[in-house]
Parts: structure tokens; sequence; C-alpha cells
């Protein structure tokens, strides 16, 4: 089975170099693969790496550097399948890592019969710090941002969503491109839609890829912040390609708001009520994220963590429904047979 590897990147110097390391050391026929590396106009050195890499070869039947104008994710997925044409198409992130049967376990799934599959995606970080190993336990925790099925190692079953997908090429023919409107939610609306189409996502714990959580407090802060304002934005497209799970944060946003208002006017039962149930299962958790660990000073701030995820993604979410009437004047009627603009 030929495979279509697809990497897209922008100013992703510091992991693009060990991911490309990482396809070269694919134990899949590289006969059989072709890399696809879409930069989105890097200013550091991505696409440089990217060049040298194609120039490289190692032995694979072809590898392609393109440029992503647009910048966007779903902008350059669609770029990279618009370049391929093999039997299954294989989209990772540029700021992950592979192991060395990562393709081979993806078509052996697709061969059992899978349209669709995807595995376990732990979180690691770059550099074994104390305070980088906290913002992990942060991002690894249920409590955190580790709801998704993808993140935990459950057992095979079907799901509603994976991140580093494998794809038969006809899922793409039947349900279209990615809708290039969405900046950041591109996989759960084009996920809704294979669904809806009568395809099944599979998850196989066996195949298992890593992901870098990002290496500072900032930035993480950032991606949940922007991860919860496209939430808000998808709305007006495909507001049931979302759980309930991805609306606790603007839930509890909303309660803030509520509780202090009437807090304001001398009732205080309800936020005495969701403070303390809030607090209570924050320091649980945190507790219960930290106790097979080694101890770490930073630890302690866990529960002071999690509460700056949980507004940050919940207020994301609020500006960005806030926002949506502005956003769709500006880009007008939603093509829902094709899927994009």
């Amino acid at each position: 089975m030929k495979v279509s590897f697809i990497v897209i990147a922008y100013n992703e110097e510091k992991t693009i170099k060990n991911l490309l390391g990482d396809i070269a050391n694919q134990n899949y026929p590289h006969q059989l693969i072709e890399v696809i590396l879409i930069d989105g106009l890097s200013t550091d050195t991505t696409k440089k790496i990217m060049e040298e890499f194609s120039k490289e070869n190692n032995d694979f039947m072809r590898v392609v550097v393109k440029d992503n104008p647009k910048r966007t994710l779903p902008c350059g997925w669609n770029i990279a399948l618009s370049e391929s044409n093999n039997d299954l198409i294989i989209r990772v992130d540029a700021h992950s890592s592979i192991p060395s049967d990562f393709i081979t376990k993806n078509v052996e799934c697709i061969k059992s019969g899978e349209k669709i599959c995807g595995g376990y995606r732990p979180n690691i970080i770059d550099e074994e710090t104390p305070w980088k190993k906290t913002l992990l336990l942060a991002e690894t925790s249920m409590f955190g941002s580790s709801i998704a099925t993808y993140r935990r190692n459950s057992g095979k079953r079907y799901v509603n969503s994976v991140f580093h997908g494998a794809y038969s090429r006809e899922v793409f023919e039947k349900v279209g491109l990615y809708n290039e409107l969405l900046a950041r939610t591109e996989d759960n609306e084009m996920h809704y839609r294979m669904r809806k189409a009568g395809y099944n996502i599979y998850f196989d714990p066996q195949i298992i890829s890593y992901q870098h959580t990002r290496n500072s407090l900032k930035k993480m802060l950032k991606q949940k912040y922007l991860n919860g304002y496209w939430i808000g934005l998808t709305m007006s497209i495909s507001p049931k390609c979302f759980s309930i799970y991805h609306f606790i944060p603007f839930l509890f946003v909303l309660g803030i708001c509520l509780t202090t208002i009437l807090s304001s006017i001398g009732r205080y039962n309800l936020s005495i009520i969701m403070w303390s149930s809030y607090w209570i299962l924050n320091i649980l958790m945190s507790v219960l994220s930290i106790k097979n660990e080694r101890s770490n000073i930073y630890n302690l701030a866990l529960p002071i963590l999690f509460f700056m995820l949980h507004v940050y993604y919940g207020i994301g979410t609020f500006i960005g429904i806030l926002n949506l009437p502005i956003w769709i004047y500006k880009n007008g009627k939603y093509n829902k047979k094709d899927g994009v603009i």
C-alpha cells in the first residue's frame, strides 16, 4: 500500500528536524512512501531543514516541499491533499515524534478493513526540568486537557476523533477538503463530516505517537485561549462537531460572571457552592495527578495551573461567541457541500 505522509509546519525549527529523522527511520518500505512537507512561509529555518531533507531522499518514492501562503493548518492540509495521489494519507503534527513502526501500524489497521484510524498520543516534554514536568502534568491530566480518547491509552474502539490520523483516500474523495475558515477546529469539523458520511473512526492503542507539550506557561495559555476561541467561532458552521466537554470551561466562566453579579447584591449562596465545589475537585485532581510523581516543589502550583487553563479556555470560547456576528459577516456564506469557501 502506497502512503502519503503529510507534515504542515510554521516556525518549527526546534522540532521539525527530529520529526524528519523519525520519518527517515520508519521501517515501512520507503519506496512506498511519499513525504509531503508544507511550510507556512516560516521566518526561521523550517523550510531550509525541509529542503535539506528532500535532497537526502532516503529512498522515498518522493519528497515534496510546498509553500502554504495562507499559513493556516486547513489551507496546508488542502495543498497537501491536492498534491497526494496515494492509497493512504497519514498526517502528523510538526511538533511531534513517532516510533519507527508508526506507518506500519497504521497500514496494518487500514488493511484490516478500517477506513480511518489513529492511536494513543501521549504528551512529552523536550527538556526534563521540574517546571516543565509540572506543565506536562497539567496538560496530561483529565482535569486539565486530556478528556479526549487519543490522550488516554484506552482499548480498541470507535471514537469521534483522532489526532495523528490515517485516512483511506476515498474518505476525502467523498467528504471533500478541509474548511479553510477554521484555523484550529478543522479536525473537529472534518471528523464530524466523516462520521456523518457513514465512516467509523477506529482507535487502536498499538498505534503510538507523541506530542511535545508547549514549553512555557505563556504558550500553553495562548493555546488554550485560541482553542476555546475557535470553538466559539465554529458554532456558526458546525455546532454538532463538539461534545458537551468542549463547553465546560465556557460554562465555568459564565458561572464566575453570574456568581460575581449575585454576590455584589448580597446573594452569596450560589457563589459559595460553586467555588467550594470547584476547589475541592481541583485539589483532589491535583493530588491524584502527583501521587505517583517524584517530589517537585512546582507541583504545588498545579491547582493554580488548572484554574488558569480552565479560565483561558472558557474566556476564549466566550470571546469567540461574542465575535460570531462580525466573523459571519466578514466570511460570507459557508459552502456546506464542499466544506470550503
